[in-house]
């Protein structure tokens, strides 16, 4: 079972992501997680998107792609993984399914997360506001300007490769603004198990 979670930023992908790990046992893999266990495991690629990362640069989508085939090609995800927030572009997604297929591998399922912009920005100022009030940490990505930009760049790179899956025909698509029980149902239904999420 490979699935690959799309929605923009504050949609719920990693909670849903992480529901999907309990119920079925497979990894959920983050490309950021990735590369930093790359880095810290000193392999070939590691050492190549080390200074990048120090730096604050974006590592070019031939390292990330090598770092997800490296990882799934580890034992806990032979039956399967879960990816959240990658492939982010159709160059990334054209690339990784040419690999896959070299590997006699496709991706099972694809699950849209479909939420309003408006109510993304108000569910993230509300968040962040519930933070201060209980004099809890602010995530730093939680506010307005920053979620806008999150958006817009998810808008213009990665929501093409909604068109792009629907084509290929393993495209669902979830209301990502019921509350999480409801969300995690469809999200279920949508990759065509018959089994409940707890």
């Amino acid at each position: 079972m490979r699935i690959v979670l799309l929605g923009p930023p504050g949609a719920g992908k990693g909670t849903q992501a992480r529901r999907l790990v309990e119920e079925y046992d497979i990894p959920h893999l983050s490309t950021g997680d990735m590369l930093r266990a790359a880095v810290d495991a000193d392999t070939g690629i590691g050492r190549e998107v080390k200074d990048i990362m120090v730096s604050g640069g974006l590592v070019p989508d031939q390292l990330v792609i090598a770092a997800v085939i490296e990882r799934i090609s580890q034992a806990d995800a032979e039956r399967g993984f879960v990816l959240d927030g990658f492939p982010r572009t159709m160059a990334q997604a054209v690339r990784f399914d040419d690999l896959l297929d070299t590997e006699g591998l496709v991706i099972d399922h694809v699950v849209e997360l479909q939420a309003d912009e408006t109510v993304l920005l108000d569910r993230i100022e509300a968040r962040a506001r519930e933070a201060r009030e209980q004099g809890g940490a602010v995530r730093a990505d939680d506010n307005h300007k920053t979620l806008k930009l999150r958006i817009d760049a998810y808008n213009e790179q990665t929501a093409p490769l909604v068109d792009y899956y629907r084509s290929r025909n393993i495209l669902r698509t979830v209301d990502g603004l019921q509350p999480v029980e409801a969300v995690a149902l469809d999200v279920v239904r949508a990759i065509g198990q018959d089994r409940s999420v707890t």
